[in-house]
């Protein structure tokens, strides 16, 4: 029998499931990988956007972490919307317990939606994990605000090294917002080195709900499988392609990635 690998989602709850928790598990269940972990924030939200927000209790997400990882092994951690400094720093705290490399995709400014994220509170989320990040997937708007500065098509790959060395963790720019025949994301190593990742771009339709997430939650569930860095997100870009090719459609408002 296969060892039985697993992954820690920590991520907010779209009850529509187009995006965070419910999207995470969708993904890790279609990569082969079982998903366990816990909510960050709970939202109002529908296929139409997001209307609102509550983190967690700091207390119970604590808890949860920390007896989850005392007893499960999990190879790799996905997190994404965190809402709150307090929810950071449970996390940091708990994710001492484990060694599994640690993907963030920063919600910060989603392709469909909006999440109203206060930067310094999110740059104070961002010292507690700073220990146990291995990649961050900022698309080139999230990279401009964690930046705290606008950017020109070729301030990119400068800026992306910069937040690499700075953060001490690899930072994949995922290349969807910009212009060209093909999206083309960037990963870029703590030490500078620099891998260009392209792929077909998907023809310009309907706005796709939770891609992000998507991406983040495919290239953690590759490096749980064994996967190295740079094979984890190749693997992952054509698969997030494929399903932004075919979108679920379950409500009015937009369609989603799964």
């Amino acid at each position: 029998m296969a060892a039985l690998r697993q992954i820690l989602i920590c991520s907010g709850l779209d009850p529509s499931g187009g995006a965070g928790f419910i999207a995470d598990c969708r993904v890790a269940h279609t990569l082969g990988v079982r998903p366990v972990g816990a909510v960050t924030t709970s939202t109002i939200q529908t296929t139409e956007g997001m209307r609102g927000s509550q983190p967690i209790d700091k207390e119970t997400f604590g808890a949860q972490l920390s007896a989850l990882l005392s007893d499960i092994e999990v190879k790799a951690v996905k997190i994404g919307m965190l809402g709150a400094v307090d929810i950071a720093r449970e996390l940091g705290e708990a994710l001492h317990l484990s060694a599994a490399p640690v993907v963030w995709d920063p919600v910060f400014a989603p392709s469909v939606g909006s999440v109203q994220f206060d930067r310094e509170i999110f740059m104070d989320a961002r010292k507690q994990l700073a220990p146990h990040l291995t990649l961050v997937t900022p698309n080139l708007p999230e990279l401009a605000m964690l930046l705290g500065s606008q950017l020109q098509a070729d301030e990119v790959l400068v800026a992306a090294k910069e937040l690499a060395r700075g953060w001490d963790a690899a930072v994949l720019v995922k290349g969807g917002h910009a212009a060209g025949d093909e999206a083309v994301d960037l990963l870029i190593q703590a030490n500078g080195s620099v891998e260009e990742l392209r792929g077909r771009r998907v023809p310009e339709g309907e706005k796709v709900h939770g891609t992000g997430c998507a991406l983040s939650t495919a290239i953690a569930c590759h490096l749980a499988l064994g996967a190295d860095l740079v094979e984890a997100c190749r693997a992952a870009k054509p698969f997030v392609a494929s399903l932004i090719a075919s979108p679920q459609r379950p409500g009015r408002g937009a369609a989603s990635v799964i």
